[in-house]
């Protein structure tokens, strides 16, 4: 009697534990769906935004380059793409975008990321160095152009400067040295911000792991090379996409220093798809448009898995 008793005490027990346990359960499932739905709602604002003003352009974007005009809407597959790619202005555009992302693009990450390992070491006067760098984050685009105008004007501060070795004066941004002009413009607008983004990174790096390396007789570039740049990785890969869509976002500068046809050197994409704005060719501006991001999403493609490659080791 006393074994049945007990063995029912402790089923009894096993009962309200289960009840218990359940209740619980059922707590925990009702907090997580309110917060599901909390979060719905501090995210549906964010969604709605990018399906307005993203996700619905595009494919109204998308729609244009497919069809003959706005009105008749009749399908024309890829003739506008066409089009667009037989363009004598559209291929200089490109071309013009291509060769200074090229450029500018490189030397914007390493100049910046030069810059920030020469900060995060022992210097002096490293407080006066980087608010020299940071100090075009704070000045407006029109005071930019205005500084650059005084600076390579036809009469201006460079050709002065020049004239006192003998030179001869040069229209700046007139000439075949307008792309040079505007990749130096591009560089002192953005090295500031890169380089913050890269002490803030370097900052991060365990300083046991480098005092190891050290130890073992590491030499710098083994200790950049095989440490730091694998914990930079991610950093390296934001700025990078950040700097590329600076470049072209340098259309900005160029057309208050230029106007609407600049030299042909700094004749961009932007420039070739503000004027087929201005002459309502809505149809090769959005294919222009759709082969612009399908460039875009490539590269920022290739940028993910070069980064996943070189830092999954350190990211575990």
């Amino acid at each position: 009697m006393k074994i049945k008793k007990f063995a029912g005490k402790q089923g009894n027990l096993w009962k309200e534990k289960s009840k218990e346990k359940n209740k619980e359960k059922k707590r925990i499932t009702k907090r997580d769906a309110r917060g599901r739905k909390v979060s719905s709602a501090f995210l549906s604002p964010s969604v709605l935004g990018v399906l307005v003003f993203f996700v619905i352009p595009f494919f109204v974007v998308f729609f244009y380059s497919v069809v003959d005009n706005p009105i008749s809407h009749q399908f024309v597959f890829l003739d506008n793409f066409r089009m667009v790619f037989q363009n004598a202005a559209f291929r200089q555009a490109a071309s013009n975008t291509m060769k200074f992302s090229v450029i500018a693009v490189p030397l914007a990450v390493v100049l910046s990321l030069g810059l920030a390992m020469l900060l995060d070491s022992k210097m002096p006067f490293k407080s006066q160095f980087r608010t020299f760098f940071l100090t075009p984050m704070m000045v407006p685009i029109a005071s930019i152009v205005l500084i650059w105008q005084v600076l390579f004007h036809y009469n201006g501060m460079v050709n002065d400067i020049t004239a006192l070795f003998g030179a001869g004066k040069v229209d700046w941004l007139k000439s075949e040295h307008a792309q040079v002009v505007i990749i130096v413009l591009f560089l002192w607008k953005n090295l500031g911000y890169n380089m913050i983004l890269f002490m803030a990174a370097l900052s991060s790096i365990p300083k046991d792991i480098l005092e190891v390396a050290v130890l073992e007789s590491a030499k710098p570039w083994q200790v950049f090379l095989f440490i730091k740049i694998r914990y930079l990785s991610s950093t390296l890969l934001f700025v990078t996409i950040m700097s590329l869509i600076n470049s072209f976002k340098v259309f900005r500068e160029i057309y208050l220093l230029t106007d609407d046809y600049p030299y042909p050197t700094v004749y961009m994409m932007q420039h070739f798809m503000n004027n087929t704005f201005g002459n309502l060719d809505y149809q090769r501006l959005s294919a222009a448009a759709i082969m612009m991001s399908i460039v875009m999403v490539i590269i920022i493609g290739i940028l993910f898995l070069a980064e996943n490659h070189f830092g999954r080791d350190v990211e575990g």
